[in-house]
């Protein structure tokens, strides 16, 4: 959320960047609101005042007594007219995203990322391993969209056998990547969340739609579509001292999305589904080093597809493309040959402190100044897309999947062969 004093102060600033993502900065609406607050706030003020002061002195008479009751109902008044301009005021700000950096290109779909690089082994040619992940899947007997689809209908996955141990493996071996090497604290989280939550990443309220909602005995709860929503919030509300940032928190959870406005994209396979696990990444950190935390955050991102042996790339995300909390984000884009493109597997975001505004998320500076503080995040990795990759990419000649020596040591065999038997 912003500041609605600095966004008064940038003027045509902010309306020029918001722009740049397809929102229209009403200023005048904006400021003529925040003027109404102020003098809301100042009345409710100077109400207060006049009640204390008339509280005051000896015995009171009946004529003072009616005073105090008069002055009291104006506070009362008062107080619901500021409570009025404030909620009408944070409706306003929630729906407002992030301002982007002058850094991000202009666009607004991914034809217009800009590729920053390349990583991971060469494209192999397409005619040896040109073969859907669904297709694989069902050959090597790892994935039922059949029983799937029996279960829960459309847009949900069912592994076994070698898939689902692969599935297992990976978790565990991005787990340990992040935990052991790259400094992470794993943490346990809840899968359901309440609306405050929600709201303090930034799900809530625009994108409610886009979210599955349960009620029992009146308490609403949302499932989580990333481990992000619970790991940010976990310190909502709190001071943090310069001394313990950055904090970096890690976890393995379902996600849960409604996918509303995708229906007829990505059908077959699990590239986009209602119910998937990912391995989530969460750093908070001082503002002016949140742009040095989302190289690094990348960098580890990459190293997952390294050891992993997958061809990928990274581009940059233009501003009308971004998520609603991100000033910047970098996407990390996989090989997929059976579909012949690249496909997102990780997306990297710096949201700057537009999370830690909404969340009340603040940290203590050098000068015990407090600020709040900013929040990144980043997919490393979704375990069914990185399961897609690693068939299609792996696919051999005689239709079996070699997998990469890193996973090994976490299933068990280095090969799935067609009917799902497993050697190595």
């Amino acid at each position: 959320m912003h500041d609605v004093r600095e966004l008064i102060e940038l003027g045509p600033e902010a309306v020029r960047r918001l722009g740049r993502r397809r929102h229209r900065l009403d200023l005048e609406a904006l400021g003529a609101l925040h003027r109404g607050r102020v003098a809301a706030l100042e009345a409710v003020d100077r109400l207060r005042g006049e009640l204390k002061r008339s509280s005051r002195g000896g015995r009171p008479t009946e004529a003072a007594r009616e005073e105090s009751r008069r002055l009291r109902e104006q506070v009362q008044e008062a107080e619901a007219a500021l409570r009025t301009v404030e909620l009408e005021l944070e409706e306003i700000l929630l729906g407002i995203p992030n301002l982007p950096l002058d850094a991000v290109p202009d666009g607004d779909s991914e034809k217009h990322a800009v590729e920053v690089r390349k990583g991971g082994p060469p494209l192999r040619p397409a005619a040896d391993q040109a073969r859907h992940h669904a297709d694989l899947g069902e050959s090597l007997g790892v994935l039922d969209a059949g029983r799937a689809a029996a279960l829960s209908g459309a847009r949900f996955s069912v592994s076994r056998g070698a898939g689902a141990r692969l599935e297992r493996a990976l978790a565990s071996f991005l787990l340990d990547l992040h935990t052991r090497e790259h400094g992470y604290t794993e943490y346990a989280v809840p899968h359901l969340v309440n609306r405050e939550t929600m709201t303090g990443t930034g799900q809530l309220p625009k994108f409610q739609e886009d979210l599955f909602a349960t009620s029992v005995g009146g308490r609403e709860l949302f499932l989580i579509p990333t481990a992000e929503v619970p790991l940010t919030n976990l310190v909502a509300k709190e001071l943090l001292e310069a001394k313990d940032l950055p904090l970096a928190m890690t976890a393995r959870t379902p996600c849960y999305r409604a996918e509303a406005g995708s229906y007829g994209r990505d059908t077959r396979g699990v590239l986009r589904l209602h119910q998937f696990e990912k391995v989530e990444l969460v750093r908070i950190c001082a503002l002016e080093e949140a742009q040095e935390q989302l190289e690094l955050m990348v960098g580890q991102v990459e190293e997952c597809l390294r050891r992993l042996e997958l061809s990928y790339r990274v581009v940059l995300l233009p501003a009308g493309d971004m998520g609603f909390s991100a000033r910047m984000t970098y996407d990390i884009e996989v090989w997929l040959p059976g579909s012949d493109s690249y496909r997102e597997i990780s997306s990297v975001s710096d949201c700057g402190a537009f999370q830690g505004r909404r969340a009340g998320i603040r940290h203590r500076t050098a000068e015990g100044r407090k600020q709040p503080a900013a929040t990144l995040n980043g997919s490393a990795l979704p375990i069914g897309r990185t399961v897609a990759a690693l068939l299609e990419q792996g696919v051999q000649p005689d239709g079996s999947v070699l997998l990469p020596e890193a996973l090994v040591p976490y299933t068990g065999f280095r090969r799935i062969l067609p009917g799902g038997a497993v050697e190595g």
